[in-house]
């Protein structure tokens, strides 16, 4: 008999390996909400080599119970886990890569409730006679996230890998599902918008495949809903989880919709993909930068005063961008040196002005011409103090870039280092030339050469003026 492997964040562990001849898995979830009434919904996605789904039918949760093939399906469970989804291993489509499972807040910000809030979180891999194989128990450690890619079963060299990641996400399952290539769409449900009189409210609203009829690769409707969530109290494992019937469950009132005009990048490395585009053509990205218009403290005239500008006037925090392009060219956009780049011509990104103390409402912008995904690898978005104390608190800044047709992404510049100039935001990556990715940094330097340095761009940097 093998006794179960309780494994670590990171631990990658032999499955099939070491349990040879293994065909099917059960793969629970479950976790503890104490007194607060938190609504937490588990599901799973079939992700390619590069880490994103193929097509909606990747995406499994209760709404889309079995995945593309029907190697994936979401069961029903047995106390005490609160979610269960079946792997038929030799099923799984030959270009699935790995399968991801997750665990997100339904509502999180509109109601408060994050990750911090559910303690006693695991998930475990069991045979389909219930014997566990590997548990991972997360162990807390998260605060504000209202999304956790709690683990990944992963092929290596014929077989199968657990890996326990317990990596956070903000801005909940839109988050997620955008940097899993999901599109998603924020759209009022007709049929929950004015409920008649006397009659419930239908349940929460969820994430669909689209139904029969709507064009292939439309948005997935975060507003929309098809059929209630099952009850997972059942006992034993067993067949597919079924609609519930109508009045078998207390209905839940549907809230607010998921807000998906805004979605903040809160941790370094939180990462999402901007939505995908006919022909790969995004269009005008525009990255804004806006910070306080307070004036700085009066400094010395000395050595230091004239270092940073000393004199007690405001700010000049600038807005640049290091480019890295396919063809091996490398440059950058800043207002210093006037090298204000090019919209319709290499290397397709401008920026409009140079506002010098924070009194333009509009703030300082970037546009990218997105219609040219194919010309860049990646794109390094910083900010730096032109003339000012290197107070960064104080100038709250905040970077948003914003996308046609898809949620905004702002980054704020929450953390300091008083000590430095310079502040790495966000970096923009080409995503099989299909769409970008916007990773948040915010990381500080000292000036170009160290940020330079840290990133491997390879420029060579002179003293210049504006």
């Amino acid at each position: 008999m093998v006794l179960p492997l309780t494994v670590k964040g990171g631990q990658k562990t032999d499955l099939t390996k070491n349990h040879p001849g293994l065909a099917e898995v059960m793969v629970a979830l479950g976790w503890e909400t104490d007194a607060v009434a938190i609504e937490i919904d588990a599901a799973a996605f079939m992700l390619q080599g590069n880490g994103q789904c193929r097509g909606d039918e990747d995406f499994i949760f209760y709404g889309n119970p079995t995945g593309r093939g029907g190697a994936v399906t979401v069961e029903t469970v047995r106390v005490p886990d609160k979610a269960c989804i079946k792997i038929n291993l030799p099923a799984v489509p030959a270009d699935v890569a790995k399968i991801a499972f997750t665990l997100t807040i339904y509502e999180g910000p509109q109601r408060g409730h994050t990750f911090g809030q559910v303690p006693g979180a695991y998930i475990r891999v069991a045979d389909t006679g219930n014997h566990e194989l590997i548990k991972f128990n997360m162990d807390g450690g998260f605060s504000a996230e209202t999304a956790i890619v709690v683990a990944e079963l992963y092929r290596h060299q014929g077989q199968w890998k657990f890996n326990p990641v317990a990596m956070g996400y903000h801005g909940g399952l839109a988050a997620l599902c955008g940097s899993f290539g999901i599109e998603v769409a924020d759209q009022p449900d007709s049929q929950t918008a004015n409920p008649k009189p006397n009659q419930p409210a239908q349940p929460h609203n969820q994430p669909v495949v689209q139904p029969a009829g709507q064009p292939a690769g439309a948005p997935l409707n975060l507003a929309a809903r098809t059929t209630p969530k099952q009850p997972v109290n059942q006992p034993g494992y067993g067949g597919s989880t079924n609609p519930a019937a109508p009045g078998s469950q207390a209905s839940k009132p549907s809230g607010q919709r998921i807000n998906l005009s805004k979605i903040e990048l809160k941790k370094k490395g939180d990462k999402i993909n901007l939505e995908k585009k006919a022909n790969n053509k995004l269009g005008e990205i525009l990255v804004n930068l806006n910070w306080n218009q307070q004036k700085q403290p009066k400094q010395s005239t000395g050595l230091l005063g004239s270092l940073f500008g000393g004199g007690g006037g405001g700010v000049d925090l600038d807005l640049g961008c290091l480019i890295d392009m396919k063809n091996g060219q490398k440059s950058v956009i800043q207002a210093l040196g006037k090298a204000f780049g090019s919209y319709h011509s290499f290397p397709y990104i401008a920026l409009d002005g140079d506002d010098r103390t924070g009194a333009v409402a509009g703030g300082e912008n970037l546009r990218i011409n997105g219609d040219h995904i194919a010309d860049f690898n990646r794109i390094l978005v910083f900010a730096y103090i032109y003339e000012g104390v290197p107070n960064w608190a104080q100038a709250d800044g905040v970077v948003t870039i914003k996308q046609p047709g898809g949620p905004d992404i702002e980054v704020r510049l929450d953390e300091h280092d008083k000590r430095k100039i310079m502040c790495a935001i966000a970096l923009i990556e080409n995503v099989n030339n299909e769409t970008l990715s916007v990773e948040r940094q915010v990381r500080y330097f000292s000036g170009h050469r160290e940020m330079d340095s840290a990133y491997n761009w390879g420029l060579r940097w002179k003293a210049d003026s504006k």
